[in-house]
């Protein structure tokens, strides 16, 4: 790379410097307070705004514009137009209002929508939002949008999301009121969202139709070599896989997308790229660009990015862990412990609104990374378990357990690091443990939310903390302003939080047996698929928290599980489909021909040595022989359950069908297909294996 990286840096960006040079002072005013403070803009700056965003992409080498969103397809979409505009018969001048800036019209009725917009209603609205910076991609300029309906219900992931950062501003400014903070002016969650996946070469992918059609392999044998020496991980990077992630940190940089660790994971050919934190609409929005880029530029390496969250069995899962934060305007992290967090009271109340809302809503927590893809991943090799529980650290459990138990904290210093080598700096070390098994866990001045699927868009998954976060604040301001004594009261509030509230807190081995029986012990939610955690969010609490802070009122609720039910099916559909078509058409034939090919050996040997010893290829006929009429009795069974299922025409049921009876039916077949795997010649298995796949990138 021989680029300078600053200057290139958000180039095609329209942010707070291009808005300053290009923008008039009031406008440029104007608009800096919408983003700032999250207020509605003045309609008489969109076409000043407009004009500016018009010729600066011009000059960009835009030709079109798109009202970018992001349906409930959990991917984005956009529709192209150009700012051509005729003028007489034969002459064009490039146009852009203010009117087309702040409003678009999408076909509303071609996404899901959860029985919210019937085919014949097909009228949407997208609107723009000036919180999440405009940029230039592939000749056009990009406008990041939330989406409606015609009767104004949100028909997106980002809506939702600005109402749910709404309101845990609203709530924590109540807080900051009472602590004498009159200057911040809005609290904003901010997100850093590290992102895992697999790499895979294209040649070998194409040959792979579960991974074309579904992103992960149906079918597979574990190689001789997985993840076991544990050498992958943030080993050398591969000198093809170094020239990828060159080009793919270039083009995120571009786009002003801070991506800034990058590294070998765990598995082979899996690997991570985390980018630094920022306000969590932009956060949302970069990650979905991430995605779309690391697709993109794997393209062109004769590559291929998988996002599923478990594309191989046997080996480790791709996540996208979600450090999320809540600061102040002026740049204050509210829970930033401090050096004293045991004397931090901002800090500790902070702690206990976070505490109670996991607990009180662990049920939405689970749901929002729910995801049939994920379903295979939590709970296994270095994924959290499906159990919602939150990992503080030794420190900040000893200060809990000191406040219940109304004893003095004595404070735990940091050790020292000394390596014994006289070359080798000492150094502080921090006061407490990392817990990778830990869904939710405390990592200094932010919590990671671990749970999070690597394909899964992170918008529901912040729209559940923020605003779960927001009722625990709207809890306390109620108690602490009606309060005639705030220093005891604020005390009594944090005592009374982290006792109602412990159950939650767990610092052990996620993974254990010992914990599943602890958590059900304690109360705690154990809610292993998608299906079963689908039911309940449309529960009394949980509509009445979003109901209660404008997040989404009960329609837009009601069709979100739909889809969710939906979607879920769809998925387990086309995945029994797929492994339907690969067993019928390739697997069981390409088997059936070496068996043959076998049975011919042996006759040939036979006709001219009578006594010759072929056990070989009578012990090699036989269990093929035996798994493939097995593979055959299952596929049949399969093909019986995916019918059942797919008749069904309620969403719950439908869904249950599939998570309940098809998913089993390909687990079985599966496993006769993978057991002839090692014992089917080569040259005669008709898939790559997972060592073609994995190893030969």
């Amino acid at each position: 790379m021989t680029k300078n990286i600053p200057e290139i840096f958000g180039c095609m960006v329209f942010n707070d410097d291009v808005m300053r040079e290009r923008l008039p002072k009031e406008v440029y005013k104007s608009l800096t307070k919408t983003i700032a403070t999250g207020k509605t803009i003045d309609a008489s700056v969109a076409d000043v705004v407009a004009a500016a965003m018009k010729d600066w992409a011009i000059e960009k080498g835009a030709t079109h514009y798109t009202h970018w969103f992001q349906p409930l397809t959990g991917v984005t979409a956009e529709k192209h137009d150009s700012f051509i505009s005729p003028v007489g018969s034969c002459k064009v001048v490039m146009e852009f209002s203010g009117k087309e800036l702040i409003k678009g019209e999408s076909d509303a009725s071609s996404f899901p929508s959860g029985g919210l917009r019937a085919t014949f209603e097909a009228r949407g609205y997208t609107a723009w939002d000036p919180a999440s910076y405009a940029f230039v991609k592939d000749g056009t300029l990009y406008i990041p949008t939330a989406f409606c309906s015609y009767t104004g219900e949100a028909l997106d992931t980002k809506t939702p999301l600005l109402r749910s950062m709404d309101a845990i501003s609203t709530q924590g400014l109540r807080i900051l009121r009472l602590f004498g903070d009159t200057v911040t002016q809005r609290l904003n969650t901010t997100v850093g969202a590290e992102q895992e996946y697999f790499i895979v070469d294209k040649k070998m992918y194409d040959k792979r139709k579960d991974l074309i059609y579904t992103g992960r392999t149906l079918f597979g044998a574990p190689a001789p070599k997985g993840q076991e020496l544990e050498d992958h991980y943030f080993g050398p990077l591969k000198t093809r896989i170094s020239a990828y992630m060159q080009d793919l940190d270039e083009a995120l940089w571009i786009l002003g997308i801070n991506s800034k660790t990058k590294h070998n994971e765990a598995a082979p050919a899996q690997h991570e790229l985390a980018p630094i934190f920022e306000t969590t609409n932009m956060a949302v929005d970069h990650n979905l660009l991430i995605m779309e880029y690391m697709k993109k530029i794997a393209e062109k390496h004769g590559l291929v990015c998988l996002l599923h969250e478990k594309p191989y069995a046997g080996v480790n899962g791709s996540g996208k862990h979600n450090n999320w934060s809540i600061s102040t305007d002026t740049g204050k992290n509210l829970i930033k412990a401090g050096k004293t967090p045991a004397d931090n009271v901002l800090f500790l109340l902070s702690l206990a609104a976070i505490i109670k809302a996991v607990d009180d809503y662990q049920d939405l927590m689970r749901i929002s990374v729910s995801h049939a893809g994920n379903d295979h991943r939590l709970g296994a090799n270095e994924a959290p378990p499906a159990i919602v529980s939150i990992f503080v650290g030794e420190e900040l459990e000893q200060i809990i357990d000191a406040i219940v138990d109304g004893k003095t904290y004595v404070g735990a210093k940091a050790g020292i690091m000394d390596l014994g080598i006289p070359t080798v700096p000492t150094f502080r070390k921090d006061t407490t443990d990392r817990n990778r098994t830990s869904p939710f866990a405390f990592t200094g001045n932010k919590f990671e939310f671990r749970m999070v699927g690597s394909s899964q868009n992170i918008a529901m998954p912040n729209i559940v903390l923020n605003t779960a976060v927001a009722e625990s604040f709207k809890q306390f301001a109620d108690v602490l302003e009606a309060a005639d004594d705030f220093d005891a009261a604020v005390a009594k509030l944090i005592k009374d939080t982290f006792t109602e509230h412990r159950r939650i807190l767990f610092d052990g081995n996620g993974y254990s047996e010992e914990w599943e029986k602890e958590a059900e012990r304690r109360g705690l939610l154990n809610l292993k698929t998608s299906v079963d955690a689908y039911k309940q969010f449309n529960a009394p609490k949980n509509v009445k928290l979003f109901l209660d802070h404008g997040v989404m009122n009960e329609v837009e609720i009601n069709s979100r599980e739909e889809i969710y039910f939906e979607n879920y099916a769809k998925i387990v559909n086309i995945e029994a489909l797929t492994m339907i078509e690969m067993a019928s058409r390739d697997i069981i034939p390409a088997v059936n021909a070496y068996v043959a090919e076998v049975a011919d050996t042996m006759g040939a040997k036979l006709a001219v040595l009578p006594d010759i010893n072929v056990s070989v290829e009578k012990d090699i006929i036989t269990k093929l022989s035996e798994l493939n009429s097995k593979a055959y009795v299952a596929l049949d069974e399969l093909k019986k359950a995916e019918a059942k299922a797919a008749k069904l025409a309620d969403a719950v049921k439908r869904a249950e069908a599939y998570c309940y009876e098809v998913i089993p039916a390909m687990e079985k077949l599966r496993s006769y297909v993978d057991a002839m795997e090692p014992i089917t010649a080569s040259e005669y298995w008709p898939l790559p294996t997972y060592g073609d796949l994995m190893f030969n990138v």
